[in-house]
């Protein structure tokens, strides 16, 4: 029997997105879009990146890092680090882009 896929509205950037899922994974589907769109935000209130495509690629790239990070981290000395290397990484991003 295959899951029931109802829509999801999404709000990112102001912008909305409807995403079927099933209903098991909605609560995850709601968050996952609520921590890109603060990290969209972020990216956009530095103020270094123009356009929507390249914010979601930072934010993206962001999440991933983060995300690989505490995967392959067992750790915990290393997250003080953590948020000095995203950091360094994100301007390392933002000046590739601003000079291409």
């Amino acid at each position: 029997m295959s899951k029931q896929l109802h829509p999801v509205a999404l709000s990112i950037m102001g912008k909305e997105y409807r995403i079927a899922c099933s209903a098991d994974e909605r609560e995850a589907l709601i968050n996952s879009a609520q921590m890109l769109d603060q990290q969209m935000r972020k990216v956009h209130e530095t103020g270094k990146v123009a356009g929507a495509d390249r914010i979601a690629v930072l934010a993206a790239l962001n999440l991933t890092h983060e995300l690989s990070q505490n995967t392959t981290s067992s750790n915990s000395q290393d997250i003080p680090n953590f948020s000095d290397r995203l950091v360094n990484l994100r301007s390392k991003i933002e000046n590739v882009l601003e000079n291409p």
